[in-house]
């Protein structure tokens, strides 16, 4: 096999980062981001799932079922935030959709798809812990009706990294290294605490 050229390895470059990009939206919340880089597909905006074996990600059936799940998402948030195992449920859809959307991003310019189904969980998951530990410790400042609408808002910025993932990729580069930040800080707050604690006893 001939060996890739440098424009071959610049496009895959880009691929990897929307892939990246798009699984960290989708960790945060998973059908707004499906639903984003499906209809940017439709459209053929920078993606094109339709010639690889990820077309059904723009599929009309598709498109309305992530859309009908968007909304379900937002109208049951507070049943959701209140059962474990739906919280734990919608986590796990998170970082499946996470692994989907980076292979369907690989496959669109012919790279070998299975690669980003791993990159994808580990993006998604990353992603999915950094915020869910950031929304606790907020829900826990805010009264009652202002936490309720934290899925809102996050279901807002997972909406808007999957279209800066798709239209400006290397956004990917920065939104990761937030996340690890995040996630990082959130976990030394929370040792911190437990220390706290063990020195009360």
């Amino acid at each position: 096999m001939a060996p890739r050229t440098v424009p071959d390895r610049m496009t895959l470059t880009i691929d990897i980062l929307m892939g990246l990009g798009l699984a960290l939206a989708a960790g945060i919340r998973p059908f707004l981001p499906a639903l984003v880089a499906g209809a940017a597909s439709r459209a053929d905006f920078f993606v094109d799932f339709g010639s690889t074996s990820f077309a059904f990600l723009e599929a009309t059936w598709w498109l309305a079922l992530m859309a009908a799940a968007t909304v379900a998402a937002l109208l049951l948030r507070d049943r959701i935030a209140a059962s474990a195992p739906a919280a734990a449920a919608l986590s796990g859809v998170a970082i499946g959709m996470g692994a989907l959307l980076f292979a369907g991003a690989l496959a669109d310019d012919g790279y070998a798809w299975w690669p980003g189904v791993l990159a994808g969980l580990g993006a998604a998951w990353l992603s999915g812990a950094a915020t869910r530990g950031l929304f606790t410790r907020a829900a826990a400042r805010l009264d009652e009706q202002a936490a309720s609408h934290l899925p809102v808002y996050a279901e807002g910025v997972a909406g808007l990294l999957a279209l800066l993932a798709i239209t400006v990729r290397p956004v990917a580069f920065v939104a990761v290294a937030f996340f690890a930040w995040l996630l990082a800080g959130g976990r030394r707050r929370e040792g911190e605490k437990y220390a706290g604690l063990r020195s009360l006893r």
